[in-house]
Protein backbone atom coordinates (compact mmCIF):
# COMPACT_ATOMS: atom_id res chain seq x y z
CA UNK A 1 0.00 0.00 0.00
CA UNK A 2 1.98 3.10 -1.02
CA UNK A 3 1.04 6.26 0.71
CA UNK A 4 -0.83 9.18 -0.96
CA UNK A 5 2.11 11.34 -0.85
CA UNK A 6 5.51 10.90 1.29
CA UNK A 7 6.14 10.71 4.60
CA UNK A 8 9.30 11.41 6.32
CA UNK A 9 10.84 8.99 9.56
CA UNK A 10 9.81 11.48 12.03
CA UNK A 11 6.51 12.06 10.96
CA UNK A 12 5.59 8.26 11.01
CA UNK A 13 7.32 8.10 14.41
CA UNK A 14 4.41 10.86 15.68
CA UNK A 15 1.78 9.31 14.44
CA UNK A 16 2.29 6.14 16.17
CA UNK A 17 4.21 7.71 19.24
CA UNK A 18 7.40 5.62 19.19
CA UNK A 19 10.72 6.50 18.53
CA UNK A 20 13.00 5.58 15.69
CA UNK A 21 16.38 4.74 14.54
CA UNK A 22 17.95 6.72 11.60
CA UNK A 23 18.04 10.00 9.52
CA UNK A 24 14.37 11.98 10.71
CA UNK A 25 13.99 13.28 6.92
CA UNK A 26 14.21 9.36 5.68
CA UNK A 27 11.93 9.09 3.17
CA UNK A 28 9.02 6.79 3.32
CA UNK A 29 6.33 6.04 0.77
CA UNK A 30 3.99 2.72 1.90
CA UNK A 31 3.62 -0.34 4.04
CA UNK A 32 3.40 -3.26 2.74
CA UNK A 33 3.73 -7.14 4.20
CA UNK A 34 7.15 -8.94 3.96
CA UNK A 35 5.94 -11.02 0.79
CA UNK A 36 5.88 -7.83 -1.29
CA UNK A 37 7.40 -5.49 0.13
CA UNK A 38 9.83 -2.70 -1.68
CA UNK A 39 11.91 -0.03 -0.81
CA UNK A 40 10.41 3.06 0.70
CA UNK A 41 7.99 0.27 2.47
CA UNK A 42 7.65 -0.17 6.34
CA UNK A 43 7.34 -3.62 7.06
CA UNK A 44 6.44 -4.85 10.39
CA UNK A 45 8.16 -7.90 12.94
CA UNK A 46 7.53 -8.79 16.26
CA UNK A 47 8.92 -12.33 16.53
CA UNK A 48 12.69 -12.75 17.25
CA UNK A 49 12.31 -15.79 15.01
CA UNK A 50 11.54 -13.22 11.21
CA UNK A 51 13.97 -10.30 12.94
CA UNK A 52 16.58 -11.35 10.06
CA UNK A 53 14.24 -11.80 7.14
CA UNK A 54 12.23 -8.56 8.07
CA UNK A 55 15.97 -6.40 8.49
CA UNK A 56 17.03 -8.07 5.22
CA UNK A 57 13.93 -7.45 3.22
CA UNK A 58 13.45 -5.16 0.63
CA UNK A 59 11.46 -2.85 2.91
CA UNK A 60 13.89 -0.08 4.14
CA UNK A 61 12.06 0.67 7.28
CA UNK A 62 11.20 -2.00 9.82
CA UNK A 63 9.09 -1.99 12.49
CA UNK A 64 9.70 -3.74 15.43
CA UNK A 65 9.20 -4.45 18.98
CA UNK A 66 13.41 -4.35 19.88
CA UNK A 67 16.07 -2.03 19.54
CA UNK A 68 18.70 -3.56 17.36
CA UNK A 69 21.54 -2.70 14.83
CA UNK A 70 20.30 -0.75 11.90
CA UNK A 71 21.09 -2.01 8.48
CA UNK A 72 22.68 0.49 6.33
CA UNK A 73 20.15 2.75 4.33
CA UNK A 74 17.88 1.82 6.36
CA UNK A 75 15.59 2.74 9.22
CA UNK A 76 13.60 1.02 12.26
CA UNK A 77 10.60 2.69 14.22
CA UNK A 78 10.83 1.11 17.98
CA UNK A 79 7.10 0.09 19.09
CA UNK A 80 6.61 -2.00 22.36
CA UNK A 81 3.28 -3.80 19.80
CA UNK A 82 4.37 -3.36 15.90
CA UNK A 83 0.88 -5.48 15.05
CA UNK A 84 -1.01 -2.95 17.08
CA UNK A 85 0.79 0.18 14.97
CA UNK A 86 0.74 -1.48 11.84
CA UNK A 87 -2.68 -1.27 12.40
CA UNK A 88 -2.83 2.24 13.24
CA UNK A 89 -1.20 3.02 10.00
CA UNK A 90 -3.46 1.44 8.13
CA UNK A 91 -6.77 2.92 10.10
CA UNK A 92 -5.12 6.51 9.33
CA UNK A 93 -4.24 5.81 5.46
CA UNK A 94 -6.61 3.77 4.30
CA UNK A 95 -9.70 4.15 6.97
CA UNK A 96 -13.36 2.93 6.77
CA UNK A 97 -15.25 5.23 5.29
CA UNK A 98 -19.21 4.45 5.42
CA UNK A 99 -21.30 4.51 2.32
CA UNK A 100 -24.65 5.49 2.01
CA UNK A 101 -25.29 4.91 -1.17
CA UNK A 102 -25.94 1.34 -2.90
CA UNK A 103 -23.44 2.49 -5.93
CA UNK A 104 -21.04 4.85 -4.68
CA UNK A 105 -20.86 8.31 -6.03
CA UNK A 106 -17.20 7.66 -6.26
CA UNK A 107 -17.22 4.53 -8.22
CA UNK A 108 -16.78 4.43 -11.57
CA UNK A 109 -19.14 2.02 -13.93
CA UNK A 110 -17.95 1.24 -17.87
CA UNK A 111 -19.57 1.68 -20.61
CA UNK A 112 -22.40 -1.40 -21.19
CA UNK A 113 -22.05 -3.06 -18.17
CA UNK A 114 -24.95 -3.80 -16.39
CA UNK A 115 -25.44 -3.97 -12.79
CA UNK A 116 -28.40 -5.78 -11.34
CA UNK A 117 -30.89 -4.89 -8.01
CA UNK A 118 -29.35 -5.20 -5.19
CA UNK A 119 -25.89 -4.97 -5.43
CA UNK A 120 -23.50 -2.97 -3.39
CA UNK A 121 -20.74 -0.91 -5.08
CA UNK A 122 -18.29 0.55 -2.75
CA UNK A 123 -16.04 4.02 -2.70
CA UNK A 124 -13.32 3.79 -5.35
CA UNK A 125 -14.64 0.66 -7.21
CA UNK A 126 -13.61 0.53 -10.82
CA UNK A 127 -15.40 -1.61 -13.03
CA UNK A 128 -14.72 -1.80 -16.84
CA UNK A 129 -16.32 -1.91 -20.11
CA UNK A 130 -18.85 -4.99 -20.54
CA UNK A 131 -19.21 -6.35 -17.62
CA UNK A 132 -22.25 -8.01 -15.78
CA UNK A 133 -22.62 -7.95 -11.96
CA UNK A 134 -25.49 -9.74 -11.06
CA UNK A 135 -27.84 -9.39 -8.03
CA UNK A 136 -27.12 -9.47 -4.39
CA UNK A 137 -23.53 -9.35 -5.21
CA UNK A 138 -20.89 -6.78 -2.34
CA UNK A 139 -17.95 -5.19 -3.99
CA UNK A 140 -16.02 -3.20 -1.16
CA UNK A 141 -13.80 -0.24 -1.75
CA UNK A 142 -10.76 -0.05 -3.89
CA UNK A 143 -11.68 -3.04 -5.89
CA UNK A 144 -10.19 -2.95 -9.63
CA UNK A 145 -12.44 -4.98 -12.21
CA UNK A 146 -11.60 -4.99 -15.81
CA UNK A 147 -13.37 -5.41 -19.02
CA UNK A 148 -15.83 -8.36 -19.97
CA UNK A 149 -15.81 -9.60 -16.31
CA UNK A 150 -19.04 -11.43 -15.37
CA UNK A 151 -19.48 -11.92 -11.55
CA UNK A 152 -22.86 -14.37 -10.58
CA UNK A 153 -25.18 -13.56 -7.66
CA UNK A 154 -24.40 -13.09 -4.01
CA UNK A 155 -20.63 -13.02 -4.68
CA UNK A 156 -18.26 -10.71 -2.06
CA UNK A 157 -15.19 -9.18 -3.76
CA UNK A 158 -13.11 -7.32 -0.90
CA UNK A 159 -13.69 -8.64 2.64
CA UNK A 160 -11.45 -8.08 4.92
CA UNK A 161 -7.93 -10.49 5.35
CA UNK A 162 -8.46 -14.00 7.98
CA UNK A 163 -5.59 -12.55 10.06
CA UNK A 164 -5.54 -12.59 13.66
CA UNK A 165 -2.86 -11.98 16.76
CA UNK A 166 -3.89 -14.37 19.33
CA UNK A 167 -3.73 -12.33 22.64
CA UNK A 168 -4.78 -13.23 26.05
CA UNK A 169 -7.86 -10.76 26.22
CA UNK A 170 -8.98 -12.88 22.31
CA UNK A 171 -7.95 -12.37 18.91
CA UNK A 172 -6.83 -9.01 17.23
CA UNK A 173 -7.47 -8.65 13.61
CA UNK A 174 -4.67 -7.64 11.33
CA UNK A 175 -6.54 -4.56 9.21
CA UNK A 176 -6.77 -4.68 5.67
CA UNK A 177 -6.08 -1.80 3.76
CA UNK A 178 -5.19 -3.80 0.20
CA UNK A 179 -7.60 -4.37 -2.66
CA UNK A 180 -9.08 -6.82 -5.08
CA UNK A 181 -7.84 -6.94 -8.83
CA UNK A 182 -9.66 -9.10 -11.37
CA UNK A 183 -8.27 -8.72 -14.56
CA UNK A 184 -9.92 -8.91 -18.19
CA UNK A 185 -12.70 -11.68 -19.41
CA UNK A 186 -12.74 -13.62 -15.83
CA UNK A 187 -15.90 -14.80 -14.84
CA UNK A 188 -16.42 -15.86 -10.91
CA UNK A 189 -19.44 -17.93 -10.14
CA UNK A 190 -22.12 -17.40 -7.24
CA UNK A 191 -21.55 -17.56 -3.98
CA UNK A 192 -17.48 -16.93 -4.01
CA UNK A 193 -15.83 -14.73 -1.29
CA UNK A 194 -12.42 -13.65 -2.64
CA UNK A 195 -10.95 -10.98 0.29
CA UNK A 196 -8.81 -8.16 0.26
CA UNK A 197 -5.21 -7.64 0.20
CA UNK A 198 -3.77 -6.07 3.63
CA UNK A 199 -1.72 -4.12 1.90
CA UNK A 200 -1.11 -5.18 -1.54
CA UNK A 201 -3.49 -6.94 -4.21
CA UNK A 202 -5.50 -10.01 -3.94
CA UNK A 203 -5.82 -10.73 -8.38
CA UNK A 204 -7.98 -12.91 -10.73
CA UNK A 205 -5.52 -13.21 -13.67
CA UNK A 206 -6.81 -12.74 -17.40
CA UNK A 207 -9.30 -15.34 -18.67
CA UNK A 208 -9.54 -16.93 -15.49
CA UNK A 209 -12.98 -19.18 -14.70
CA UNK A 210 -14.04 -20.03 -10.72
CA UNK A 211 -17.02 -22.09 -10.26
CA UNK A 212 -19.71 -21.41 -7.22
CA UNK A 213 -18.93 -21.32 -3.59
CA UNK A 214 -15.29 -20.98 -3.76
CA UNK A 215 -12.87 -18.76 -0.93
CA UNK A 216 -9.89 -16.90 -2.29
CA UNK A 217 -7.99 -15.41 1.07
CA UNK A 218 -5.60 -12.27 1.15
CA UNK A 219 -2.68 -11.39 -1.25
CA UNK A 220 -3.05 -14.55 -3.51
CA UNK A 221 -2.11 -14.08 -7.25
CA UNK A 222 -4.13 -16.08 -9.07
CA UNK A 223 -2.78 -16.45 -12.83
CA UNK A 224 -3.65 -16.28 -16.39
CA UNK A 225 -6.73 -19.08 -17.72
CA UNK A 226 -6.85 -20.71 -14.49
CA UNK A 227 -9.86 -23.00 -13.84
CA UNK A 228 -11.02 -23.56 -10.71
CA UNK A 229 -14.44 -25.86 -9.16
CA UNK A 230 -16.46 -25.51 -7.08
CA UNK A 231 -15.85 -26.00 -3.01
CA UNK A 232 -12.13 -24.71 -3.90
CA UNK A 233 -10.16 -23.09 -0.57
CA UNK A 234 -7.28 -20.77 -1.51
CA UNK A 235 -5.74 -19.56 2.04
CA UNK A 236 -3.94 -16.20 1.64
CA UNK A 237 -0.51 -15.40 -0.05
CA UNK A 238 -0.69 -18.37 -2.62
CA UNK A 239 0.41 -17.53 -6.11
CA UNK A 240 -1.50 -20.20 -8.90
CA UNK A 241 0.56 -20.08 -11.92
CA UNK A 242 -1.11 -19.94 -15.45
CA UNK A 243 -3.31 -22.51 -16.46
CA UNK A 244 -3.30 -24.24 -13.56
CA UNK A 245 -6.66 -26.78 -12.94
CA UNK A 246 -8.01 -27.11 -9.79
CA UNK A 247 -11.26 -29.49 -9.36
CA UNK A 248 -13.98 -29.31 -6.45
CA UNK A 249 -13.42 -29.32 -3.01
CA UNK A 250 -9.35 -28.94 -3.34
CA UNK A 251 -7.96 -26.92 -0.01
CA UNK A 252 -4.55 -25.44 0.13
CA UNK A 253 -2.17 -23.38 3.04
CA UNK A 254 -1.04 -20.27 2.91
CA UNK A 255 2.22 -19.18 1.46
CA UNK A 256 2.61 -22.32 -1.33
CA UNK A 257 3.33 -22.25 -5.21
CA UNK A 258 1.13 -24.09 -7.70
CA UNK A 259 3.27 -23.90 -10.71
CA UNK A 260 1.53 -23.61 -14.72
CA UNK A 261 -0.70 -26.17 -15.87
CA UNK A 262 -0.67 -28.06 -12.59
CA UNK A 263 -3.99 -30.23 -12.45
CA UNK A 264 -5.45 -30.84 -8.41
CA UNK A 265 -7.79 -33.27 -8.87
CA UNK A 266 -10.96 -33.23 -6.23
CA UNK A 267 -10.57 -33.14 -2.81
CA UNK A 268 -6.81 -32.99 -2.77
CA UNK A 269 -5.06 -30.99 0.60
CA UNK A 270 -2.04 -28.57 -0.93
CA UNK A 271 0.18 -28.92 1.57
CA UNK A 272 3.37 -27.84 0.02
CA UNK A 273 4.65 -25.90 -3.13
CA UNK A 274 4.23 -28.32 -6.10
CA UNK A 275 5.96 -27.95 -9.97
CA UNK A 276 4.14 -27.27 -12.88
CA UNK A 277 2.61 -29.45 -15.84
CA UNK A 278 1.92 -32.57 -13.83
CA UNK A 279 -0.92 -34.04 -12.26
CA UNK A 280 -1.80 -34.30 -8.39
CA UNK A 281 -3.96 -35.93 -6.06
CA UNK A 282 -4.40 -36.61 -2.16
CA UNK A 283 -4.05 -35.57 1.32
CA UNK A 284 -1.10 -34.94 1.71
CA UNK A 285 -0.39 -34.22 -1.82
CA UNK A 286 1.47 -35.97 -4.53
CA UNK A 287 1.70 -37.06 -8.12
CA UNK A 288 -1.56 -38.87 -8.68
CA UNK A 289 0.05 -41.49 -10.40
CA UNK A 290 2.00 -42.36 -7.16
CA UNK A 291 -0.98 -41.63 -4.92
CA UNK A 292 -3.21 -44.63 -7.15
CA UNK A 293 -0.95 -46.92 -7.39
CA UNK A 294 -0.40 -46.75 -3.58
CA UNK A 295 -4.12 -47.23 -2.75
CA UNK A 296 -4.17 -50.11 -5.21
CA UNK A 297 -1.36 -51.56 -3.16
CA UNK A 298 -3.05 -50.84 0.07
CA UNK A 299 -6.13 -52.64 -1.03
CA UNK A 300 -4.42 -55.67 -1.58
CA UNK A 301 -3.16 -55.96 2.28
CA UNK A 302 -5.97 -58.12 3.28
CA UNK A 303 -4.92 -60.70 0.40
CA UNK A 304 -1.49 -60.88 1.38
CA UNK A 305 -1.75 -61.12 5.18
CA UNK A 306 -4.53 -64.19 4.37
CA UNK A 307 -1.45 -65.51 2.50
CA UNK A 308 0.80 -65.16 5.47
CA UNK A 309 -1.64 -66.61 7.61
CA UNK A 310 -1.52 -69.71 5.02
CA UNK A 311 2.16 -69.80 5.44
Amino acid sequence: MKFPKSHTLQQIAQLIDCKFVGDPNFEILGMNEIHVVEPGDIVFVDHPKYYDKALNSAATIVLINKEVECPEGKALLISDDPFRDFNKLTNHFKPFVPSSLAISETAKIGTNTIIQPNCFIGNNVSIGDNCVIHSNVSIYDDTIIGNNVTIHAGSVLGASAFYYKNRPEGFDQLKSGGRVVIKDHVDIGAMCSIDRGVTGDTTIGEGSKLDNQIQVGHDTVIGKKCLIASQTGIAGCCIIEDEVTLWGQVGTTSGITIGKKANVLGQTGVTKSIEGYKTYFGTPIEESRVKLKDLAYVKKIPEILSQLKQK
